[in-house]
């Protein structure tokens, strides 16, 4: 199989996606009124809630939702094949994942920037509200400290992405200040922005930064780890315009042009798909691809996580309500892209089928390594790039969608510690929430782990705790729309197929755990399927509540954008 194919076939399916399927979805099922006065405007107080300029925020968006999981899920989930990770990334990004996140979006934004958590209670009831709390603080627990652990490796084997990754800090904090204070031309401030980015990759390349295996009586993987926490704990208490915001819209674009290269170099190059269509002869110990491909290819497809953000900081930002479907369903389309650049990197970016398999001996193997090895060959054949700067380039790729993941994930694990606080009673402030999220954050990552590395403990879990959450929030999109009496199957049929997928795969891992011992994955295995299904028991009952109850009065706004023959106008 040439990759030219699988990257014309994928790239046209994702734009007719954002095209025609996100249209029908926000004309027809969310129907979007850019008379509908956001949480930005309502309640804006210049730190949290900003009106932003929607290409702003689909940075924001875009790189904070696109972490590592876009890069390894693939990367892992080839060595069923190149096929059935091509089928559930295309389908899942196009049915999936953009009306997943332009929903999330949708319900926060109608209700004053309420998280998802939030809106549990309001539309499943407050019993199954406390244990979807818990399957979030899960989620937001295992990218935190997982993410840093991906950062820091990446930081120590390919020291060229140190300055660029640290450099851009630099970079954001200036685009912050020329966009908001001295009011320059967004167009000019972008280029200036890139340009600067890829300078210091340049830079980076010509000037590596090894540390000493020994700082401050530590590693430097553990180092990092450490100074990757002070910097998101810092940066998720200062307001979104000071970094947040810049730096996540400077690396979209930069992350973007990265994508342009790598599939640039594909077009030029068109290197054929070494690795199998459907992988007849895998590794010894690789399980089975039922169901665990849609729990390991999660961000890329479908992502709970990607719901967290949306009702989490995307909403307390977008301008007006039509901004949502670029920002929702276009940002879901850009991590699409990002996925299915990590399949062809993976599987054709090697001369032969004996080097791909000598790398995917076993499963788990590959990830991001093999996206910067195989993408990094692409480059040097396609565009002529050396391979030292390729790898740079793809490394820092890797480094930012995960750091800017890592510190919005911070932010958002604050607002729900800050939840919890209200539950229980205590009403925690800013620099409180965000110590208690640290010493947890930090807890994990050195108690439970050499070197920092303890987030990776709870690791395989979080697939199966991410698509939970996803089914979790549809099913909040569903009792919405139903007692709005709006149409109902395009998020019901994702809603049971995700759900059900994603409870088997705990099943499955909870028989694996057992068999290898592992109690403390099992212990966690065990109370994430009981939040699981007890939550979707709540849901269903709910949903039955939603059916037979008087239909919801439309706002105002949503009269204006429907006409008389019950049709959306334009």
């Amino acid at each position: 199989m040439n990759s030219l194919v699988l990257a014309v076939v994928g790239v046209t399916m994702m734009v007719a996606g954002y095209l025609l399927y996100s249209r029908f979805l926000g004309r027809r099922v969310y129907r979007l009124s850019a008379s509908f006065r956001t949480p930005a405007h309502e309640l804006k107080d210049g730190v949290d809630f900003v009106p932003t300029n929607k290409f702003i925020l689909w940075g924001h968006h875009f790189t904070s939702v696109a972490g590592a999981a876009p890069i390894v899920g693939p990367a892992v989930a080839v060595i069923w094949g190149w096929l059935p990770a091509f089928l559930w990334v295309t389908l899942g990004t196009v049915f999936f994942a953009g009306m997943h996140d332009l929903g999330a979006l949708w319900a926060s934004v109608r209700n004053r920037g309420q998280s998802i958590g939030t809106l549990s209670e309001r539309y499943i009831g407050k019993r199954g509200s406390r244990l979807f709390l818990v399957v979030i603080f899960l989620l937001l627990l295992m990218v935190n400290t997982v993410f840093a652990v991906v950062i820091a490796g990446l930081l120590v084997t390919t020291p060229t992405a140190v300055i660029p990754t640290w450099g851009a800090l630099v970079v954001a904090v200036l685009i912050g200040q020329a966009i908001y204070r001295l009011k320059w031309n967004l167009p000019i401030v972008s280029a200036v922005g890139v340009i600067a980015l890829y300078a210091l990759i340049l830079l980076g390349d010509a000037v590596p930064i090894v540390l000493p295996e020994n700082i401050l009586g530590i590693g430097a993987e553990p180092f990092w780890i450490l100074v990757l926490f002070i910097y998101a704990a810092i940066a998720s208490v200062l307001p979104v315009w000071v970094l947040l915001q810049p730096r996540d819209y400077i690396n979209g674009l930069q992350l973007f042009i990265g994508l342009g290269l790598l599939y640039g170099a594909v077009l030029i190059f068109h290197p054929q798909v070494v690795a199998p269509a459907v992988n007849a002869n895998v590794p010894e110990g690789t399980p089975g691809i039922m169901p665990l491909l849609f729990v390991t290819i999660a961000c890329g497809a479908i992502s709970g996580f990607h719901g967290i953000v949306s009702s989490g900081t995307s909403s307390k930002q977008l301008d007006k309500e039509t901004d949502a479907r670029f920002v929702g369903y276009f940002g879901a389309v850009g991590e699409g892209l990002l996925a299915l650049g990590a399949i062809i990197a993976t599987t054709a970016g090697y001369r032969t089928l004996a080097d791909w398999e000598a790398v995917y001996t076993a499963f788990n193997e590959g990830g991001v390594a093999a996206f910067v090895e195989g993408g990094g060959a692409i480059l040097n054949s396609g565009l002529g790039i050396p391979t030292s700067l390729s790898a740079t380039i793809l490394a820092t790729m890797a480094v930012l969608f995960a750091a800017t993941t890592m510190d919005t994930g911070v932010r958002l694990q604050r607002f729900v510690v800050q939840e919890i606080g209200q539950i229980v009673g205590l009403r925690l402030g800013t620099a409180v929430a965000t110590l208690v999220v640290l010493a947890v954050c930090l807890a994990l990552a050195f108690g439970a782990g050499a070197g920092g590395t303890g987030g990776m403990v709870i690791w395989p879990l979080f697939g199966t705790t991410n698509q939970i959450l996803a089914g979790l929030t549809l099913s909040i999109l569903a009792v919405m729309l139903m007692r709005k009496r709006r149409p109902v199957l395009p998020i019901a049929i994702p809603l049971l197929f995700v759900l059900f997928v994603s409870v088997f795969a705990l099943l499955v891992q909870m028989g694996d755990f057992y068999s290898q011992g592992n109690w403390l994955l099992l212990i966690m295995d065990v109370i994430i399927l009981i939040a699981a299904v007890w939550v979707i028991v709540e849901s269903a009952i709910a949903l039955n509540r939603a059916r037979s109850a008087e239909p919801d009065p439309e706002d105002e706004d949503e009269l204006d954008s429907v006409g008389a023959d019950g049709r959306p106008t334009e």
